[in-house]
């Protein structure tokens, strides 16, 4: 059981060393920027209809994907195809099957009692096999739609049914985990048991081109062989707890497609009831069934495209869902894989490679058998639940709504695809749009100052057809998105090869500059220093050539370093530029009795700077930092902000320490007192030492340091006759430092 989700199926600071010198550098703005995109992971965040996405990052006119039944109901469990062509299609929550016959023409059949029904198999006899959940039983179904109940076992599920070599009905159970081979209507589940697999669920069901029968586990995500006499061997152990869906290929190796933990924990959608795509009924799970019929050896309409993923296939760890191949000779291998994308289903391709499924907005991804995956159609509804492949004519079952579609050998005529919209911060001037293509291609534009496009957006731009680039004509705005429009080439067209494709999209804006913004300026304690780190040089050639140093070597950004040093004033502020310009800084300072501002140091490239306390004087000051993009932005055009500290105290008088009074010895025991006076602050705390002595704190007579004047009565212990020095520093808040001593005689 699946969570009570029943759905479709030793500390070391190198490291940290590494994090500050290398850490990412801001984006380098005060330019043109250009927005690029020709990757495919960039591609997949936008909207496809009738286009497909190449593993190469190319867009290319998608396979026709019609819509060939409606059935009015919220999902598609499990699917179904007899030799008529005659498509099946088992509903939730309903329990309700339906017969698209090939015209497209479709109707209701039967309507179960039950909710759903989760597995669909056309036998030898032509009669339709549904397998229902919850309270599972199998029914046999006439032409006619007449039915009859054909098996009843205990089990409360039923997720899967295969017709044997011997024509037998083999029934996959949960949540007990049987395995049923029934050869006649009304058979005893005791005597039908072929093997309790010791798993929880037996989900899906294949009978490869030997007539061995697969079954696939939960949650073990197991993949058994298993023999007429009920022996199961395992051909395989996913790392994945579910065996969703089998499909065999021309080559009697096997498509396995697993789902995780982590998909039936909520990454899947889900809904109340029973669901092989995402649900929730007594936490159990249902199967999609696959029909693959070979019809006169026809070759499949789909020509799967290569694909080399960023991402390694083979990295499970973090995985929602994977699709693996059994091969005959018991290898195994990862096709796909996905840590965001729940897959639903999968059918292995006539002409190789395999389909899958899935919720991620109901896409069909094509995969060769070495792993190139092509995001091949995206529907218009949640999810891929299902497929049947007969022949050349595959068709593919949705949830949410349910539906049938049919796919077709020729390109849809046109396609769009909209790309995902590009924030650039701030209101931003567009320039132009270009791109690589062939054949009839045109691109449009809109902007808005939403996040999300809306009605406030503009409309689509008139069409840019030169894929050498054309001026925006979109009005200004901080968010911009285009959209490609493909067409077919005309009839004999030889131009283009008969190809129609785009890939390359770039797009030129020029951010308005904004000011930089000092967002504080904090002073550490009087004393502290703030002296730049050690720096990675890179080479002056770069900057000097308008390259950005970052895109051949990380740039430092390593923290300033402190240090004692006496006297000492530190600003250390924090800045913002939106555009990301790399900034400059000069400091000024004025005594808080004055009205303007003097230069202490321009043209900084640090956020911090250290001011020699004994140069200013004492007094109270006002630091200014003035922050300008001048670096990144042309004569004339550069901004800048700036902020004033809070007031700091520069204090580089001693405080004076004397003695009152003559000391008064009583026995071992002598009484001093002294008298700490500062300035400019107060008192912080004093010390004492007696003939060199080490040094040990003394509060005052009052209790606490905390004024500019506070004396100190002493009453120290005086071993030996003869001459003994008592001596007491003072400190202020400053950190200056004055001392006095008293001689003792005894």
């Amino acid at each position: 059981m699946l969570n009570n989700t029943f759905r479709p199926r030793s500390f070391s600071i190198l490291p940290l060393l590494l994090l500050l010198v290398f850490a990412a550098p801001p984006a380098r703005a005060g330019g043109p920027v250009v927005w690029e995109t020709n990757s495919r992971e960039e591609l997949l965040k936008g909207e496809a209809r009738g286009v497909s996405v190449t593993d190469t990052g190319a867009l290319m006119l998608a396979p026709r994907f019609a819509q060939l039944f409606d059935t009015e109901q919220a999902y598609i469990w499990s699917t179904a195809a007899d030799e008529r062509g005659n498509v099946y299609l088992g509903t939730g929550h309903d329990g309700r099957i339906f017969r698209v016959a090939p015209d497209g023409k479709g109707a209701l059949l039967y309507d179960a009692a039950e909710l759903d029904v989760t597995a669909l198999v056309v036998g030898r006899d032509g009669a339709l096999y549904a397998g229902t959940s919850p309270d599972g039983k199998v029914y046999r179904i006439g032409a006619d739609g007449r039915a009859a109940e054909y098996f009843d076992p205990p089990d409360k599920y039923i997720w899967s049914l295969a017709v044997l070599a011997d024509g037998a009905l083999a029934v996959g159970t949960g949540d007990t985990g049987k395995l049923y081979r029934v050869r006649a209507g009304g058979a005893k589940p005791g005597d039908s048991l072929l093997i309790d697999v010791n798993e929880t669920h037996v989900i899906s069901l294949v009978v490869d081109k030997a007539g061995q029968l697969i079954a696939g586990t939960d949650p073990g995500g197991l993949v058994l062989r298993v023999s007429p006499e009920g022996k199961a061997f395992a051909l395989f152990d996913s790392p994945l707890r579910e065996m969703h869906a089998l499909s065999v290929a021309a080559d009697n190796s096997i498509y396995a497609l697993a789902v995780s933990d982590a998909a039936s924990r909520g990454g899947a959608p889900t809904v109340t009831g029973t669901s092989s795509t995402g649900g929730t009924v007594s936490g159990t799970v249902v199967t999609s069934s696959v029909v693959v019929e070979d019809v006169g050896g026809q070759p499949s309409p789909f020509t799967p495209a290569p694909q080399a993923p960023a991402r390694s296939r083979n990295e499970l760890a973090n995985a929602r869902s994977a699709v693996f191949r059994i091969l005959p000779d018991g290898g195994t291998d990862v096709l796909w894989s996905s840590s965001s994308v729940t897959a639903f289903a999968v059918a292995a391709a006539p002409q190789g490679g395999v389909l899958i499924g899935t919720s991620d907005k109901g896409r069909i991804y094509s995969v060769t058998d070495d792993g190139r995956d092509t995001l091949l159609i995206q529907s218009a509804e949640d999810q891929i639940s299902s497929f049947v492949v007969r022949g050349r004519e595959t068709f593919a079952a949705s949830s949410n709504q349910g539906k049938l579609f049919r796919f077709a050998a020729e390109p849809v005529v046109e396609g769009t695809y909209e790309s995902p919209v590009r924030d650039a911060k701030v209101v931003a001037a567009w320039g132009r749009i270009w791109w690589r293509g062939a054949g009839a291609v045109e691109l449009q534009t809109r902007t808005g100052n939403t996040e999300r496009p809306d009605m406030t957006w503009s409309e689509w731009s008139a069409p840019y057809r030169d894929p050498a680039g054309a001026a925006v004509s979109s009005p200004r705005a901080r968010f911009i998105q285009w959209r490609a429009v493909l067409r077919a080439p005309a009839a004999g067209s030889v131009a283009t090869g008969g190809e129609t494709r785009i890939e390359d999209v770039s797009l030129a804006y020029l951010p308005r500059n904004v000011a930089p913004e000092i967002l504080s300026i904090t002073t550490p304690p009087t004393g502290v220093a703030l002296l730049p780190a050690i720096q990675i040089q890179t080479d002056p050639n770069l900057e000097a050539s308008g390259f950005d140093p970052s895109l051949i070597a990380p740039v430092p950004q390593v923290p300033a370093r402190r240090a004692f040093q006496r006297g000492a004033v530190a600003l250390q502020w924090q800045a913002e530029d939106r555009n990301g310009d790399t900034l400059e800084y000069a400091v000024y300072y004025r005594a808080q009795s004055e009205r303007e501002f003097h230069l202490l140091k321009e043209k900084l490239r640090e956020n911090f700077y250290t001011v020699d306390g004994a140069a200013l004087g004492d007094g109270r000051y006002i630091f200014k930092v003035v922050a300008s993009d001048a670096p990144e932005n042309p004569l004339g055009a550069a901004l800048s902000g700036e902020r004033n500290s809070e007031p700091v105290e520069v204090d580089n008088t001693a405080p004076t320490v004397r003695a009152t009074g003559e000391p008064v010895s009583s026995g071992e025991r002598t009484r001093v007192s002294f008298v700490v006076e500062d300035a400019r602050g107060r008192v912080r705390r004093a010390d004492v030492s007696v003939d060199g002595g080490a040094w040990r704190a003394v509060f005052p007579e009052d209790g606490i340091a905390d004024s500019p004047r506070e004396t100190f009565a002493l009453d120290l212990p005086l071993t030996g006759a003869g001459e003994h020095t008592i001596s007491l520093r003072g400190f202020d808040a400053s950190g200056n430092v004055g001392s006095a001593r008293v001689l003792v005689r005894r």
